[in-house]
């Protein structure tokens, strides 16, 4: 997208697409992926056609990041875990859903199945009232500021986490792992 789009810096489009009107409505389950792709290509001013725009957009999610099921592996050891994922029924459908890490989690908190996005706070309300524990008793890690500041704003225990080395020291400095 930072392609398609000339934006420089990814922290610079994660604010820009986490915004986004289309990105929202899509990923919360509201427009169809047609509609989606031609607001995006309006909006962002882009370059393709919509259907040019949906056929790459399918293809983007890469899989989890190496050695994230090992990790996941070594938490549900300890404490039952649990994932919070802005996404899209085109994405789940056609990768995500088939990932053997995603299988692991005991909870799954979908946007699309939700009908909310992060970083919005009724996202977080509507995740604490389906989880059986205290929301201050869950530690939610995230790469984008804005969705931690949003859980952290919650009442969840928030953590930055920018892949799976940060992921893994969050959870032995926050006492779930040993180091």
């Amino acid at each position: 997208m930072r392609d398609l789009s000339n934006i420089e810096t990814d922290d610079e489009l994660w604010a820009r697409w986490l915004t986004c009107p289309w990105v929202r409505e899509f990923e919360r389950g509201g427009c169809s992926p047609e509609d989606f792709a031609t607001g995006m290509v309006d909006e962002w001013e882009l370059e393709i056609s919509a259907a040019t725009f949906l056929d790459a957009f399918a293809g983007w999610l890469g899989g989890p990041m190496p050695g994230a099921e090992d990790l996941v592996d070594d938490v549900r050891r300890v404490v039952p875990t649990g994932c919070l994922s802005n996404t899209n029924a085109l994405h789940w459908q056609r990768h995500a859903a088939e990932w053997q890490m995603v299988k692991a989690f005991e909870y799954r908190f979908l946007s699309f199945e939700l009908g909310v996005v992060k970083p919005d706070r009724d996202l977080f309300e509507r995740v604490a009232s389906l989880l059986p524990v205290p929301r201050e008793r869950v530690l939610f890690l995230d790469d984008n500021p804005p969705n931690v500041e949003g859980a952290s704003a919650a009442g969840f225990g928030a953590v930055r986490a920018r892949g799976v080395d940060e992921a893994r020291q969050a959870l032995i400095t926050a006492g779930v792992l040993a180091s």
